[in-house]
């Protein structure tokens, strides 16, 4: 018996190993087998099928099985298959970004010893009482090591066992992020169950007025939350830990550390506590007859139109029917709303998937979605990945967004689009839903392969916000240069304050001052390891490169002419923050960025904040525009749309339309009277008229015009090939050959090579080769394995082979 392995390596096909004769039986697609590759490289891998025997050459044996049912089901199988081939990468790539860390054990994989676990032994084996004696001493490791200590046949099985029984954890390069998360539980005394006894406790207390507020902080927050963790009760309380520990020395409080879930459990039960609008019955309606005939539906809701709700109707629908939903969203961290609204309704129905879950997590998860203990996940682009048992529904809500892209490393899938695969895999449904869709789902549904569905009204037939736009050619020739906040802005501002409303403003820079510039002779300072200016963060005092990372000091003194005389130009959300703050001293402001939300609860804890109105301003970049429902904002402005609009980029008129309609929708969602301000210099801009009569479908028929002119999706497909070398001529030289290679039969296809806007980063020259291929499947898999040829050339060449070539399917 012989089978095909997935390892989680980019290799350029599967390898075939043997299977030793007493294995056999358990031998299925699916399961994990423990194989050598090379000299002595052990891994985990995934069977994808069985296979005949190769006539070149005998194969190696399987080591063991480490598995007694799949990890994963056919169906994910067919879906790596399938992302590898339409993407160009490996199957291997696809294991590694789709399968949890503890479930693709390798040898450089490293055991960690878990401190918490105690030295309790008398559960283990003689075999894993080895490696834990010996993990308690060295308190890691490598899985080298692990095979000396141990019969080498037999160290998968053993380790399995280990990271099951709590004593180890496998760790990855991010294995920092994904810490266990633990926290101090305070429990009541025994002795005070009794409400006398407690009673009595309290009437007879005579010393530390501190410590008897702390005990009733703590018998409120019982009452009021059910469990009480200790910052909860310090904050509470405003207490110290010092005073704390006193009542658990007199055996009043008790500590204890639990380790404590991220995803809460709760309760199953299933609580819609709303009624759908008439315009919202009938949109459901006309989605469930859309489903009867096309597999494939789009909605097209307005901004505040209530398409959560028509997603939340329909999830209940799947439930009964004992079918599992994945609901996607373009990024996790910015959907803390619409996670307690399913909470709400779905209670422990429910899970959140998204990587920034410890290894351990993402198996238990793994494992309810496998078995179908969990109904409906909620989860970034890599939820796709997830072995559904019975899918019924996928829902990517907001398909527009760009984040549904992977860009590094591979694949680079779009999860849109591989999940309308997954689903044809599984016969589910896919539900498409956007205020402002992208041009490529909405052709295909004016083109019949998708249904379409429009809710055109906002929920309780509020009004769409108005939208003014503001000339600041004039205002900067009067000012003499960029200003951030015009008087038509400043007094809007003023007025919604007054009205004690609350006030976005979106500007997508983030940082203080974009670049400094000298004035004696115009040098800007630049990165050292990428060609791209350095912008100046305020409040670490630094020049940071957005691109890789970098910090650098400061700079007052010209590297050209010696001048210390800097100019700050333009301005990020830092500075407009700084001078919100300063305009209205008494408004409470706050700013969503990338540098103020770092931690993984930042996000919601402001969004709570402002949700409350304990914030009155919100500056921001992207962050302020995805999927958020704020009822008390009256005013959103638009800072610089002059940066949204001038990009080089065939779908910049696109993606300014969707950043400048989605911002707005964030204004007047419950009264409808919503304003927004656009301040810009080209008022003359296409884009801007249908900004403002919130006309996606002229801008729509504006663009198809454009992309039929000029060869460009939906009517291409386009694949971009990026080379990478640390020496500019020799990526240039690379992609020249590829380009020649290319020629024969591509060469109107093809355009470049060329270099990008940003030609350098992290030290790598890049190059650019772009191809627009007609919609025709087997010319498309031509080029592509053209392309997999001239690869294999180039690299084989001793002087091109430190070249990455990278190819980009569909890129966004």
């Amino acid at each position: 018996m012989f089978v095909e392995v997935i390892i989680p390596l980019a290799l350029p096909k599967n390898y075939t190993w043997a299977v030793p004769e007493q294995m056999q039986a358990a031998i299925q697609p699916g399961i994990r087998v423990e194989v050598v590759l090379g000299k002595n490289k052990r891994y985990a891998g995934i069977i994808k099928k069985i296979v005949v025997k190769p006539e070149a050459f005998q194969p190696k044996d399987i080591l063991n099985a480490l598995d007694t049912e799949p990890v994963v089901y056919p169906e994910q199988l067919k879906l790596w298959e399938w992302i590898a081939q339409y993407y160009m990468c490996s199957e291997g790539e696809v294991m590694q970004a789709a399968v949890p860390t503890n479930l693709k054990l390798s040898s450089e994989s490293i055991l960690i010893w878990n401190e918490e676990r105690g030295y309790d032994f008398s559960d283990l084996s003689d075999s894993e009482y080895v490696i834990a004696e010996a993990l308690e001493m060295k308190k890691e490791l490598r899985l080298s090591e692990v095979q000396q200590l141990l019969d080498a046949s037999n160290v998968y099985p053993v380790i399995k066992k280990l990271i099951e029984k709590g004593v180890c954890h496998v760790w990855e390069e991010l294995k920092e992020k994904y810490k266990e998360k633990t926290e101090i539980f305070i429990t009541l005394h025994s002795a005070y169950h009794n409400e006398d006894k407690l009673a009595g406790l309290l009437n007879n207390w005579s010393k530390a007025p501190k410590q008897m507020e702390l005990l009733l902080a703590y018998l409120h927050l019982l009452k009021t939350e059910g469990e009480v963790t200790q910052p909860m009760l310090l904050k509470k309380s405003n207490a110290t830990a010092a005073q704390l520990k006193g009542l658990f020395d007199k055996n009043i409080l008790v500590p204890e550390k639990r380790s404590t879930d991220r995803i809460r459990t709760l309760p199953k039960n299933i609580r819609i506590d709303f009624t759908l609008s008439a315009a919202q019955e009938k949109a459901l309606l006309e989605i469930k007859e859309n489903f009867s005939a096309k597999p494939v539906c789009l909605l097209h809701g307005v901004t505040s139109s209530g398409k959560t709700e028509v997603y939340t109707k329909l999830i209940e629908e799947y439930i009964n029917q004992g079918k599992q939903v994945l609901y996607m969203l373009p990024e996790i961290a910015l959907t803390s709303q619409i996670i307690r609204r399913l909470q709400k309704h779905f209670g422990g129905y429910i899970a959140i998937s998204h990587s920034k879950f410890n290894p351990n997590e993402r198996v238990e998860i793994w494992n309810k979605v496998k078995n179908g203990e969990t109904k409906v996940v909620l989860g970034a682009r890599s939820s796709l990945f997830l072995p559904f048992k019975d899918l019924g529904l996928i829902i990517a809500d907001e398909e527009h967004d760009a984040s549904y892209k992977q860009q590094e490393p591979a694949p680079r899938y779009h999860a849109r689009d591989a999940a309308i695969y997954y689903a044809s895999l599984s016969g589910a449904n896919v539900l498409l839903g956007s205020a402002t869709p992208s041009i490529e789902s909405y052709y295909n549904a004016e083109q019949n392969k998708y249904g379409l569905v429009k809710l055109d009204e906002r929920y309780g037939q509020v009004e769409l916000p108005q939208i003014s736009i503001i000339d600041i050619k004039k205002i900067r020739a009067k000012e003499k240069g960029k200003i951030a906040l015009t008087p038509q802005l400043t007094e809007a501002i003023e007025a919604s304050l007054q009205q004690k409303k609350q006030v976005i403003l979106f500007q997508n820079r983030r940082g203080y001052s974009p670049y400094l510039i000298c004035n004696a002779c115009g040098w800007i300072p630049q990165c050292k390891h990428c060609d791209v200016t350095l912008t100046y963060h305020k409040a670490k005092n630094t020049l940071t490169c957005h691109y890789c990372g970098t910090s650098y000091p400061v700079i007052n003194t010209c590297a050209a002419c010696g001048s210390h005389n800097f100019t700050q130009k333009n301005f990020g959300t830092e500075k407009i923050e700084e001078l919100v703050a300063e305009t209205f001293p008494h408004a409470k402001t706050a700013r969503m960025d990338y540098d103020s939300i770092k931690g993984k609860h930042d996000h919601d804890a402001l969004i709570k904040l402002f949700e409350q109105q304990r914030v009155d301003i919100l500056v921001g970049t992207q962050m302020v525009v995805k999927g958020l429902d704020f009822e008390h904002v009256n005013l959103v402005g638009i800072i610089d749309a002059d940066g949204i609009l001038n990009f080089t980029d065939f779908r910049v008129n696109e993606r300014a339309f969707q950043l400048m309609e989605q911002v707005s929708g964030r204004a007047g969602r419950k009264d409808g009277k919503g304003t927004v301000l656009i301040q810009v210099s080209n008022l003359h801009h296409p884009v801007l008229q249908f900004v403002k009569q919130h006309n996606f479908t002229g801008l729509f028929h504006y663009e198809i015009a454009n992309r039929k002119q000029f060869d460009y999706p939906p009517f291409t497909r386009l694949i971009q090939l990026t080379f990478k070398h640390k020496e500019k001529h020799i990526a240039e030289e690379a992609a020249n050959i590829m380009m020649q290679g290319l020629k024969k039969d591509f060469g109107d296809q093809c355009n470049g090579p060329a270099q990008p806007v940003v030609d350098r980063v992290r030290n790598q020259y890049l190059w650019e080769i772009l191809i627009k291929l007609p919609k025709d499947a087997k010319r498309i898999a031509l080029c592509k394995k053209e392309i997999q040829q001239q690869t294999i050339i180039i690299q084989s060449n001793k002087r091109y082979r430190g070249v990455a070539i990278i190819p980009d399917i569909d890129p966004v």
